[in-house]
């Protein structure tokens, strides 16, 4: 126990860092979620666009350019995944060369002086975020192919169903095409909370000042930016 308080007492910028930067990284997951459903934001307008997509997808019988937009999202995020596995690669190979990266990173201006034990901690906080993000790219690349297999098995223009059910399948479609939109848009929030960690290899406070402004950049582009005005007022007309 006295161990433990010694620790905390010695490292408590660096447990005051971590805890602020789970704050930011879990809170604005939860908070962004909640607001999608009362506002509106990125997720909650294309979700309506999607819809919209999907009821006239059901009006066409020739549906190529359909799958031929489903698979254009499934390499943009087959891209990300495969990156992800580039950089989880490289942080492991920097983990072989802890040494090194400190001496190096000594020189910065401002670089606190950490040892090896924390410098491995830092760079498994890194390597559990790309996990993270690796997981969350591939369960969307998933969706989407789910997706695509729902539109080639959609009701055709000439199908003997009601208009009630053919609107409930094309819902049923933009659903899991939006579940993969947003777990791959969690995989790119985890992209930008990735970098806030690197401030933390010089100073934790530096960690702190990143966090809070990546949550300030996501917040700006998902619910303030001229992007969702212009896909509101789209959506309006």
């Amino acid at each position: 126990m006295n161990e433990i308080i010694t620790f905390s007492k010695s490292h408590w910028e660096s447990i005051t860092a971590f805890i602020w930067f789970m704050f930011c990284f879990y809170g604005y997951m939860i908070y962004s979620q909640r607001m999608a459903l009362t506002t509106n934001s990125l997720s909650s307008v294309l979700h309506q666009y999607r819809q919209a997509w999907m009821e006239q997808m059901m009006l066409r019988d020739v549906r190529v350019a359909d799958t031929t937009a489903l698979a254009n999202l499934e390499r943009s995020v087959a891209f990300f995944a495969s990156s992800t596995m580039l950089i989880l690669a490289g942080l492991v190979t920097v983990m072989g060369s802890t040494d090194k990266v400190i001496d190096m990173v000594a020189d910065v201006p401002f670089a606190i002086d950490a040892s090896r034990t924390e410098w491995e901690i830092k760079l498994l906080l890194l390597v559990g975020l790309f996990m993270y993000a690796f997981f969350k790219f591939t369960w969307s690349l998933r969706q989407y192919g789910f997706c695509a297999v729902m539109v080639g098995g959609a009701p055709s223009q000439d199908a003997q169903i009601t208009e009630r059910e053919r609107k409930a399948f094309a819902t049923r479609i933009a659903h899991v095409a939006s579940l993969a939109a947003n777990n791959f848009n969690q995989g790119l929030r985890t992209y930008y909370f990735s970098l806030a960690v690197l401030g933390w290899f010089i100073n934790s406070w530096i960690f702190i000042a990143l966090s809070s402004g990546i949550v300030w950049v996501l917040y700006r582009r998902e619910f303030k930016s001229r992007t969702l005005e212009e896909l509101i007022i789209s959506r309006a007309e």
